[in-house]
């Protein structure tokens, strides 16, 4: 789990420093805000495309070997996206190849990254019971969490002589290439096909029933949905759609709520540069917008550290009460107009993503078999994937014409989780294979 663990928040670290520092460097070359946004759209709908495909990956040629391949591709785009940034900054090339540039550098994320995050929620999925599932991945929601605070707050100290706003580039890639010589190392590999040669049994599956037989012995209804499909079917490697009934409600919040976080991200820093007056002094905003992404990264790991576990939320009501966060959260944003103001916003938002992430994730995995769960976390990642596509630019777009449609849009995004999740949703009890109390 630890080696798991530092797989996510590398990643999310590195992610969201240089968050901390893309409007200081669009504001430098030149760029307007919304280009900016656009730079990470290809590198999205690569993420989107590809995800499915190394999560079925993965089911033949083992978790460990995805997880390689995802952080080849984060520290491979990471360290090309620095250079090209570090190039316009200096004048060798001009800010709009620079831009052009980094979103080119930035899809080789979205092309080999993705094959990382289903690979880690697959191998957790498949190796927890029903009852403890929800907790297990949000406590692998909760490295993203902890990665998410950690690069805004060591995005700032990296801006160093030499390499200035590009200091944060350079650390993440050397701080992947570490991690991934760790997982090399340490973590045991899972190829099936190596396992089946060794005659060594799949320790997923072995796992898997094992944990049936628990959540058998104490539940009066057998966790028949783990053993079997709703017709009473074995549990089969048959391929899992984007429109199977079973996932239907789950991908529909998933989708309509990535879309509330990605307008929000894509804003915030952006907002803090006019609130705070700081257009003209670009280099100064990102220890301020480095804060305000910190205290939201704390919010989300209050949610899933503390929340989740001590109210044993089910992946129906994590959804639903997240989402009412995040809809005050983005009141309390849109009615600020100081630092703290927005800080205290973006931290009550960012809770409520913070349980509505591992419920929708949850929910998506406790509604198929085992031999599904890594088509199901490919599945989850494309629709994590597709809200940055071109939500975020979209949200600037309308943040430049009138920021008030902004917030409009995240409440009825909000409102939109909240009906489906009342409408489609099932109850805790019968997604868990529980009976009611």
């Amino acid at each position: 789990m630890t080696l798991l663990f530092t797989v996510m928040l590398i990643t999310a670290a590195g992610n969201t420093a240089m968050q901390s520092v893309m409007p200081s460097i669009g504001t430098h070359l030149g760029i307007a805000d919304v280009w900016v946004s656009l730079a990470y759209s290809w590198s999205a709908l690569l993420w989107m495309i590809l995800a499915p495909f190394w999560a079925r990956r993965s089911d033949t040629r083992g978790r460990k070997a995805m997880m390689a391949l995802g952080l080849s591709g984060f520290s491979l785009s990471f360290g090309l996206c620095g250079t090209a940034l570090y190039a316009g900054l200096h004048g060798w090339v001009g800010g709009l190849s620079a831009i052009l540039l980094f979103a080119l550098a930035r899809s080789l994320y979205g092309t080999f990254g993705s094959a990382a995050p289903p690979a880690v929620q697959a191998y957790v999925a498949s190796r927890t019971s029903r009852s403890e599932r929800t907790r297990a991945l949000s406590l692998v929601a909760s490295s993203f969490g902890l990665g998410t605070v950690l690069g805004p707050a060591l995005a700032p100290l990296l801006i160093v002589p030499g390499i200035g706003l590009v200091g944060p580039f350079a650390a993440f890639t050397l701080g992947a290439l570490i991690v991934l010589a760790s997982l090399r190392l340490r973590l045991p590999d899972d190829d099936p096909r190596a396992l089946a040669l060794a005659g060594t049994p799949d320790p997923a599956t072995h796992q898997w029933k094992h944990h049936t037989l628990i959540d058998e012995h104490h539940s009066d209804t057998p966790s028949a949905a783990d053993a079997a499909d709703d017709d009473g079917n074995a549990p089969s490697a048959t391929r899992v759609r984007w429109g199977d009934r079973r996932l239907r409600g789950w991908l529909i919040a998933g989708a309509l709520g990535g879309q509330a976080q990605s307008v929000l991200l894509g804003v915030i820093g952006f907002l803090l540069l006019d609130r705070l007056g700081l257009r003209h002094q670009p280099d100064a905003a990102a220890g301020p917008i480095g804060l305000v992404l910190m205290c939201g990264a704390i919010a989300t790991l209050l949610a899933q550290w503390g929340l989740i576990p001590a109210l044993s939320m089910g992946p129906r009501t994590a959804t639903l009460s997240g989402m009412a966060l995040c809809g005050v959260g983005a009141v309390v944003i849109a009615l600020g107009h100081d630092l703290h103001a927005t800080a205290t916003g973006f931290a009550i938002a960012s809770m409520g993503f913070g349980l509505f992430r591992p419920g929708f994730t949850s929910g998506a995995s406790l509604a198929v078999t085992p031999s599904e769960q890594g088509q199901v976390a490919g599945i989850v990642a494309a629709v994590n994937g597709s809200a940055y596509i071109v939500t975020p630019a979209i949200g600037v777009w309308l943040y430049n014409h009138s920021a008030w449609s902004v917030w409009a849009l995240i409440e009825a995004l909000a409102l939109a989780v909240i009906a489906v999740a009342l409408t489609l949703l099932r109850p805790d009890e019968r997604v868990r294979g529980l009976t009611p109390a």
